[in-house]
């Protein structure tokens, strides 16, 4: 056998070098704002155009019950080309569908009509949906049996609308885990309620990329967010935050993996606080690199 010798071994090297490892791709999301992030001090028609100049695809709107101001979104929307993809329903914390009241309850069906009405004008294709409160009037059960019978009722004008119903997590004290979150969803066995996933909020207590995996194919539309557990000297604690993109404690890289692997190709939306030109211009900087997985 032939030894390789100190020149052989700088040659064969030389010859075959390791190869790179290979950079993610880019996820095929499109990205949208969320309204309220926009100056309030512009008229409708400019805060629209504005998203689009600063790079922004898509847009998701509040619940409009003027139907002038629909209507004025609508036309915003064309002019910019920027599509309104969701609705943010408004009514669903001043009302909650879990509450025992039933005025109560009704006040937020006839909010969650509006924003499915307001969807099928705007061309949206889903309505997102905080389905329960829990509290100390409203145990965990009460909220999950009531607010589950309250969105069956909702099922029939979301599939004449063709409007899909998506429920999201938030800081409510319910759909604490993921296994739990699927099989709410899964109870409805409909393809009009899905889940409308936010990563930031589940931060808190669990791992975003976990929560992608296990909820899979039933997410519809994406919140984006940071969070980060801040030190407050006043108390000599750690206390939850939301963060600038890319500034917190969420594996980014993990997120974009996860979402790879599950095949979403739908819109995320970034959800923070607004600001101006400059600063929509770097959100959606760092809104890129983490769909680019960088």
């Amino acid at each position: 056998m032939q030894s390789l010798t100190r020149r052989g071994l700088i040659s064969t090297f030389a010859a075959a070098p390791f190869a790179a490892a290979a950079a993610p791709a880019r996820l095929p999301i499109r990205k949208a704002v969320e309204f309220s992030m926009l100056p309030a001090s512009l008229a409708i028609g400019d805060r629209f155009q504005l998203a689009r100049d600063c790079g922004f695809e898509e847009i998701e709107c509040p619940t409009t019950p003027e139907q002038a101001k629909a209507e004025e979104m609508l036309a915003a929307s064309r002019t910019a080309g920027l599509h309104i993809h969701s609705v943010m329903n408004q009514e669903h914390w001043r009302s909650p569908l879990s509450s025992a009241d039933p005025a109560v309850v009704e006040k937020s069906l006839e909010g969650m009509r509006t924003s499915l009405r307001n969807a099928k004008l705007w061309g949206a294709d889903t309505v997102l949906l905080v389905p329960a409160v829990v509290n100390p009037e409203t145990g965990y059960a009460q909220a999950w049996e009531r607010s589950q019978r309250q969105i069956r009722k909702l099922i029939p004008l979301a599939e004449e609308l063709k409007v899909i119903i998506g429920i999201e997590e938030v800081w409510n004290k319910f759909l604490l885990s993921p296994l739990e979150f699927a099989r709410y969803v899964d109870d409805f066995q409909s393809p009009w309620i899905r889940a409308y996933f936010d990563i930031g909020n589940v931060a808190i207590s669990g791992y975003p990329q976990d929560w992608i995996r296990i909820l899979g194919k039933r997410i519809v539309k994406l919140h984006v967010k940071d969070f980060s557990f801040k030190n407050d000297p006043a108390i000599r604690k750690r206390v939850p935050d939301f963060t600038a993109l890319l500034d917190g404690e969420i594996d980014w890289r993990a997120v974009h993996d996860a979402l790879a692997e599950i095949g979403y190709h739908g819109v995320a939306t970034v959800e923070l606080s607004g600001g101006d030109a400059e600063y929509l211009k770097e959100v959606n900087r760092r809104f890129e690199r983490i769909l680019a997985g960088v």
